[in-house]
C-alpha cells in the first residue's frame, strides 16, 4: 500500500499544496517551522481522521479559513482508492471513492499508519493517558470490536460519571447505575482481555527492534498494568461504589491502565538520557509497524519526524538499514540539514523523492 498524491487545501500553514509521491522514499528538507511536519500529519489525518498533534480539528484549518480540504489517492490492494476530508467548523466529512462513512471508526485501520514523531517523548514523560493511547492507537487499526468498544466504554464512563455528580446533589438513581456498571463491566472485560493479548504478542516484536537498533547492550522490558489484572472487574466496581459516589467519578477500570516502559529493570523516565529514550520509541514505533504488517497483511506507512536528532551516526545507521529493507513500504522522512539528507539517501540509492519545503510551500527537487 502507498499514497499516489496529496491535495491539501487550507490545512495548517497551507493555503494550497499538490504533491506526488514515490512509492518508496519521500524525503522533505527545510528550516524548522517550514510546514514539513504537517505534510506527514496530512497523510496520518487521512489515514486516522485526525491529527497527531492536535486534539481539537479547528487548530488544523489555516488561520483565518472557515473549513480545511485534504484529499488523496492511495494503491491499496493492487486497486486506487480516493479519500476525501473535508472540515469546517466542527463538521467533519470523510468520503472514501466519493462515498461518505456513516461512522469515521469505519474508516480506521484501512490505511494503517505509523508516526514517529520528537513529540513521542510524551510516552515516557507524561501520564498513563499516553501510553493508553499508544495501545489503543494500534489495537484499533487492525480490531474494529476493540475499536468500537473503547468509543463505547467511554462514553458510559462519562455517563457514570456525570450520574455520580447528579447523585451526590441528592439524586438516587442507583438503578440506572447498576446498568452502567454492567455495560461497563462487559465491556471493560472485552478490552482488557485484548489489551493483555496484544502486549503479550507485542513484547518479542519490540524487544527484536530494540536489539537492532541499540546494538544489544541493554535490556528492555514492557509490563502491561491493570487493575482488572488482580481482581474482578464486577468486584471491583462494586467494592468501591461508596467512594466513587464520594468523589463523584469512576475511580476503577481500565480507564486506569499502564504500561510500564523500563530499561534494564528501571523506568526509562528515570534514568533513560535522551539518546537512550530516542532509541526506545523510535524501537516501540518500529514493532508497532511489524506487528500491524503481520497482522493486516498490508505494510503500514510509516512516517518519520524528524527522528535522526539526537542520535549517533551508528544507530542513524542501523535505522536506514531496517527502514531501507524490503520489509518495509512507503516512507516519509523530514530533516533540516540538506547535507546530511543527502547523505542518508546516497546510502539508500535512486530510489526516492526529495522536497525542499520553505513556509508553507513544498517543491520537489530533480
Amino acid at each position: 500500500m502507498h499514497i499516489q498524491d496529496l491535495s491539501i487545501v487550507n490545512f495548517k500553514n497551507y493555503s494550497e499544496a499538490s504533491l506526488e509521491f514515490h512509492p518508496k522514499l519521500n524525503c522533505f528538507v527545510g528550516d524548522n517551522g517550514a510546514g514539513k511536519t504537517n505534510i506527514l500529519d496530512a497523510i496520518f489525518y487521512l489515514c486516522m481522521c485526525k491529527s497527531y498533534f492536535n486534539s481539537t480539528d479547528q487548530f488544523s484549518i489555516y488561520t483565518g479559513a472557515e473549513y480545511m480540504i485534504l484529499k488523496a489517492n492511495f494503491s491499496r490492494k493492487n486497486k486506487t482508492e480516493e479519500i476525501y476530508c473535508g472540515l469546517k467548523y466542527n463538521k467533519k466529512k470523510f468520503r472514501r471513492n466519493k462515498k461518505e462513512y456513516g461512522k469515521l471508526s469505519d474508516h480506521i485501520g484501512l490505511f494503517p499508519v505509523v508516526m514517529v514523531s520528537p513529540a513521542d517523548i510524551q510516552l515516557i514523560l507524561d501520564g498513563s493517558e499516553e501510553r493508553r493511547k499508544f495501545i489503543n492507537s494500534v489495537i484499533s487499526q487492525y480490531n474494529k470490536p476493540y475499536l468500537n468498544d473503547t468509543i463505547n466504554y467511554n462514553k458510559v464512563l462519562a455517563q457514570r460519571n456525570k450520574l455520580l455528580k447528579d447523585m451526590q446533589r441528592g439524586r438516587s438513581q442507583f438503578d440506572l447505575l447498576d446498568v452502567f456498571d454492567e455495560q461497563l463491566i462487559g465491556l471493560g472485560n472485552a478490552i482488557f482481555l485484548q489489551r493483555k493479548q496484544f502486549i503479550h504478542d507485542f513484547i518479542p516484536v519490540f524487544h527484536k527492534y530494540y536489539l537492532a537498533i541499540s546494538g544489544g547492550e541493554e535490556s528492555v522490558e514492557l509490563v502491561y498494568l491493570s487493575q482488572l489484572n488482580s481482581e474482578n472487574f464486577a468486584e471491583q466496581l462494586k467494592n468501591s461504589r461508596e467512594r466513587d459516589l464520594a468523589v463523584q467519578f469512576t475511580s476503577v477500570g481500565i480507564h486506569k491502565d499502564d504500561l510500564v516502559l523500563n530499561l534494564n529493570g528501571t523506568s526509562i523516565r528515570k534514568i533513560g538520557s535522551q539518546g537512550q529514550q530516542k532509541t526506545y520509541l523510535v524501537s516501540l514505533k518500529m514493532a508497532q509497524f511489524e506487528f500491524l504488517k503481520q497482522v493486516n497483511k498490508i505494510l503500514p506507512i510509516l512516517l518519520l519526524d524528524d527522528v535522526f536528532d539526537k542520535f549517533d551516526a551508528h544507530r542513524v545507521k542501523e535505522i536506514l538499514k531496517l527502514v531501507a529493507d524490503e520489509s518495509f513500504g512507503q516512507i516519509f522522512i523530514t530533516h533540516t540539514n540538506m547535507d546530511r539528507m543527502k547523505a542518508l539517501l546516497d546510502e539508500l540509492g535512486n530510489n526516492y523523492k526529495l522536497f525542499v519545503v520553505t513556509r508553507g510551500t513544498v517543491k520537489e527537487m530533480h
